[in-house]
């Protein structure tokens, strides 16, 4: 089983391309970082760590595909991801350029992992409108992919449109594309539909999930995609189990801090699981 790695990378932590770096050096398979573009000081939408105040660090992230370019430069082998990435809340023919950029410097090592998002209130303030998110968030990544595919490409939706157009440069090859959240209908369709893989937070209630997720690939006529659970606090005990569901990588997670808390935690995960 390969073993990645999460951290909420910011502006007071361990710096990214020195994880990277680390996190190669010790075997493991991946590094994700996450997004948020900012934080309202409202708290209007509840903080998903539960009651009480959000932790500073969903205040102070750095830019994900900045930092995994830096990451990249210092690196050889290690897959570099979001995890997760916001499309409904940056412009989708930047990204897609950014992207793009980003998977050739790091010779085809990044995937794209996204989400929905969870903060209305930041969502706002790009103009995101909350009950169709996940429909834009679709729809921005379809107009990414034509652009990453096709030499020249047009797109008309419902949040996107553009006349035919040449974007350069393409990637290495096909970026995966990861989709995270809770298990459900539309998740499982836009999985289905244009991801490579789910991201399940935590990795709860994957087996009950499993069925839903196959059936939902076999209705969009293509094989059952790779299941990556996100943000593991690893056990023997779990890891045995997520391998006999067929799982072949878990992302495992590392505190927001320096290289004294992080460095000893990579060292234990490593003698432990690798």
């Amino acid at each position: 089983m390969r073993l990645g790695i999460t951290m909420f990378a910011t502006d007071l932590t361990m710096e990214p391309h020195e994880l990277a770096r680390e996190a190669e050096d010790r075997g493991f398979s991946s590094l994700y970082v996450p997004e948020h573009t900012h934080i309202p000081v409202s708290r209007e939408t509840p903080s998903p760590t539960g009651p009480g105040s959000l932790p500073a660090e969903y205040a102070r992230t750095l830019d994900p595909l900045v930092a995994l370019a830096a990451a990249a430069a210092v690196t050889e082998r290690i897959t570099l991801g979001t995890g997760i990435l916001l499309p409904a809340q940056r412009e989708p023919i930047v990204t897609a350029k950014a992207v793009a950029t980003l998977d050739r410097l790091a010779g085809g090592r990044f995937a794209l992992g996204i989400g929905y998002g969870w903060n209305a209130e930041e969502g706002a303030d790009h103009g995101v409108p909350w009950k169709r998110r996940r429909a834009m968030v679709r729809e921005h990544v379809l107009a990414m992919r034509a652009l990453w595919t096709d030499d020249e490409t047009s797109f008309k939706g419902e949040f996107v449109d553009f006349e035919a157009s040449w974007s350069w440069p393409k990637p290495s090859g096909r970026v995966p594309v990861l989709l995270g959240g809770a298990p459900g209908p539309t998740l499982f369709a836009h999985i289905a539909e244009y991801g490579d893989g789910w991201l399940p937070v935590g990795g709860a209630g994957i087996r009950a999930a499993l069925p839903d997720l196959r059936r939902a690939c076999e209705r969009a006529g293509r094989a059952t995609v790779p299941v990556i659970p996100f943000g593991t606090e690893p056990t023997p005990r779990k890891l045995d189990y997520y391998a006999t569901l067929g799982i072949e990588e878990v992302v495992l997670r590392v505190p927001s801090a320096g290289r004294d808390a992080v460095l000893p935690l990579l060292d234990g995960y490593a003698r432990s699981y690798l």
